[in-house]
């Protein structure tokens, strides 16, 4: 089964290496190894929530990274292990391990399921005020358990995933069970990257792009009640892309979900929130589900904030560029074949996290909130910003 499973991920890489050129597509066959290495800098309330808060002291500016190789072969000589090596700006040490998760059996008892009575309004798209046909109201007593509702995400925006252990006969991640500390806080990555194990080829290579630099974002409110979202133009930014979701009494179960796009159409696509490559960030602007480059600025709508009871959680994403490498490299004649003994992608991002209503979140604090916090409030638990979990969350999975 797991060699069913290897042959079944390599199925897009063929498809991926073959190159179109005067109408007869590039003889190729997919590598023994992926590798891909997602790059991100992490602003606002994703980097430091205390500093991005008070708007005063530290650093609200971090850089994480994310590894993950997949191979059709079987570990050599015992247990699975690789290590990356990186340049010693890294700071990381001589090299960080990855791991291979365990395998599951596939028979654990899921967790009970209680069905929510609350329900989700959906908007989207820039402006002081939702467009005709807002809010998409979506009530999740009729959805069935364990179920999306239907027709909230589209097709047309890809889950650019790369190596799983769904998709690997041999599989190992960074960070891990084993190493999660050292995933937080990341110096330069520029120079020479090597990545050596018992389950794939040798890969190196040289990174002369480091982090993109972080994002400064803050809102401002407009009279009417919407909220405009500003951040200054990041160089390397291929596109922009914001969400939104709160809502009033959260936790409680007949509360109202807001969930906001900044797409120009529905769209919730779940790879918005992921990592993007410039050719779909381009197609997607075109279809303006993505920010231009020039745009810095988006409005929240007025019915939006006031769904919400005005307590929202925003994200604004920078898509960045792509590296891309193989051995051996791709011949520049398409009628010669390729067979690339690896191929590795190193994908760049940022993105900031903040609090319509609060100024100055994200990598230049400058300000305080707007509004005074209330002694004696508790801290609220951070959240990983990731649409699925909350969403999940909502239908019966485990909330952030």
């Amino acid at each position: 089964m797991r060699g069913i499973l290897a042959i079944a991920g390599s199925a897009a890489c063929i498809a991926a290496l073959a190159v179109h050129q005067g109408g007869e597509a590039q003889s190729a066959t997919a590598p023994k190894a992926r590798y891909v290495m997602d790059v991100s800098t992490d602003g606002g309330m994703m980097g430091n929530p205390m500093a991005a808060m008070m708007g005063r002291g530290g650093s609200s500016t971090r850089h994480s990274l994310r590894l993950r190789l997949g191979s059709t072969l079987a570990a050599d000589g015992g247990a699975p292990v690789v290590d990356h090596f990186m340049p010693p700006a890294a700071n990381l040490g001589a090299s960080v391990r990855l791991v291979s998760p365990e395998r599951t059996t596939g028979d654990e008892t899921p967790g009970e399921f209680r069905r929510p009575k609350g329900r989700l309004l959906i908007f989207w798209g820039c402006g002081a005020q939702a467009g005709p046909g807002q809010p998409v109201v979506i009530d999740f007593a009729k959805v069935a358990p364990g179920q999306f509702p239907p027709g909230l995400f589209s097709a047309s925006v890809p889950n650019e995933r790369g190596p799983l252990p769904g998709n690997s006969r041999t599989y190992g991640d960074w960070p891990n069970a084993k190493d999660r500390k050292s995933g937080d806080r990341v110096g330069s990555i520029l120079g020479d990257h090597r990545i050596a194990g018992n389950y794939a080829p040798e890969i190196k290579f040289a990174l002369t792009q480091d982090f993109m630099p972080a994002l400064a974002a803050r809102s401002t409110p407009l009279p009417g009640g919407a909220t405009t979202v500003s951040w200054g133009s990041i160089a390397g930014a291929t596109g922009y892309y914001a969400w939104a979701m709160g809502g009033k009494s959260m936790g409680q179960d007949n509360a109202d979900m807001v969930w906001w796009t900044s797409a120009g159409a529905r769209e919730f696509g779940g790879g918005l929130s992921d990592w993007l490559s410039p050719a779909t960030v381009s197609r997607l602007i075109g279809q303006k589900i993505v920010m231009p480059p020039s745009q810095t600025s988006c409005a929240i709508p007025q019915q939006v904030k006031e769904a919400s009871g005005g307590m929202l959680m925003s994200f604004l994403y920078a898509y960045g560029p792509e590296q891309n490498f193989a051995y051996p490299p791709r011949p520049a004649d398409p009628r010669a074949p390729w067979h690339p003994d690896w191929t590795a992608k190193v994908r760049y991002r940022s993105m900031t996290m903040l609090m319509p209503g609060m100024s100055a979140m994200g990598g230049a604090m400058e300000g305080r909130s707007e509004q005074d916090s209330q002694p004696g409030q508790p801290n609220k638990k951070r959240c990983k910003p990731g649409l699925g979990a909350m969403l999940g969350g909502m239908l019966g999975g485990k909330t952030c």
